[in-house]
């Protein structure tokens, strides 16, 4: 790519185009409108929506740079979510009254499904098997988990502290669209301004490089895994929030789709390496930003489900160095 381009250039050109279109088609698309100290607009509405797409693909780029995959996020956002609304609203025949405190119930949802990620890490790392192969069986086994937890039921939950997690505001700003900057700062910081970016990458590209140079290998595949199933963990509390209630059928359903697409699309190796963590979250907002815009339009589902895969298809293959040399030698041979 040039130089100074970032790996998420052509997402980020993709982004604007989009906005551009709405801005054209829709007078007052970008305006903005403050009241009772709150922005409001179709911007915010669209990185709201983004949020918990965001906060996972955060963390499934950290996994995927290491040199694995995390097919068990939406699951782990479903086991997030049962746990905060069992705590928030206990089944009749609960050993346990409910819990008032929304950041205890905060931290529980992050413990359980960080503890989900902690167990992806301990069977790619230590055990040695295939990631697929280990966050498919979390895939499958962990949305029944969250099913036995809430029973089957939907539950709801009437906690104002704890619903404004997905429905308040921060800074003037939506409650999730604040988490996601901060986690995404706070990430950023974490890997560019420590040796863990650095090691996370040397692993994604040669492993077996990575553990002669005395790289502790297993502990960064580890606390790849942990920090995506705490990045879940916060999205699937927010989720949970934001409908107000837990639903361990469809919290985070396919998520991990989107996740893996954000990190593609963000200018990320799926074969492991090199990573963007804010192209990530770049790709989740281009993705976001296009469903919006074609639903808005009135496009029927099946089509904007085609014309979304379609934009994803060319924006990855612009960020392909090999398919642009292809174009500008056919251009040269035209000439």
């Amino acid at each position: 790519m040039k130089r100074g381009w970032p790996p998420y250039g052509f997402a980020l050109v993709g982004l604007g185009l989009i906005l551009l279109f709405n801005a054209v088609a829709s007078p007052g698309f970008l305006a903005l409108e403050i009241r009772d100290g709150q922005v409001f607009g179709s911007l915010i509405d669209i990185l709201n929506r983004a949020a918990p797409v965001v906060l996972v693909s955060l963390g499934m780029t950290l996994v995927i740079a290491a040199g694995g995959v995390d097919l068990s996020v939406g699951s782990s956002m479903a086991i997030a979510s049962a746990a905060a609304g069992v705590l928030l609203a206990p089944p009749p025949g609960a050993p346990f009254d409910p819990v008032s405190s929304a950041p205890l119930v905060v931290l529980a949802a992050l413990a359980a499904a960080g503890l989900c990620g902690a167990l992806n890490g301990i069977l790619v790392g230590w055990v040695g098997m295939q990631p697929i192969v280990a966050t498919l069986a979390l895939m499958v086994a962990g949305r029944g988990v969250a099913q036995l937890i809430t029973q089957g039921q939907i539950i709801v939950i009437d906690s104002p502290e704890f619903e404004a997690l997905g429905t308040g505001s921060a800074a003037g700003l939506p409650t999730p669209v604040v988490l996601a900057g901060v986690c995404l700062a706070a990430l950023i910081l974490a890997v560019r301004r420590t040796a863990w970016g650095l090691f996370t990458e040397a692993v994604g590209s040669n492993p077996r490089a990575a553990q002669l140079a005395g790289l502790p290998v297993r502990g960064i595949k580890m606390a790849a895994y942990t920090v995506c199933g705490l990045a879940a963990g916060l999205a699937g509390s927010i989720a949970c929030a934001d409908i107000q209630a837990a639903d361990a059928n469809n919290t985070g359903l396919y998520l991990e789709l989107d996740a893996i697409l954000a990190v593609s699309i963000g200018g990320g190796l799926l074969t492991g390496g090199r990573f963007s963590l804010a192209g990530a979250a770049v790709g989740a907002v281009l993705m976001q930003a296009l469903t919006t815009t074609l639903l808005s339009r009135g496009v029927p589902p099946p089509i904007a489900l085609s014309a979304k895969a379609g934009l994803i298809i060319a924006v990855v293959l612009f960020q392909s160095l090999a398919f642009r040399q292809a174009i500008a030698r056919r251009r040269a041979a035209s000439a």
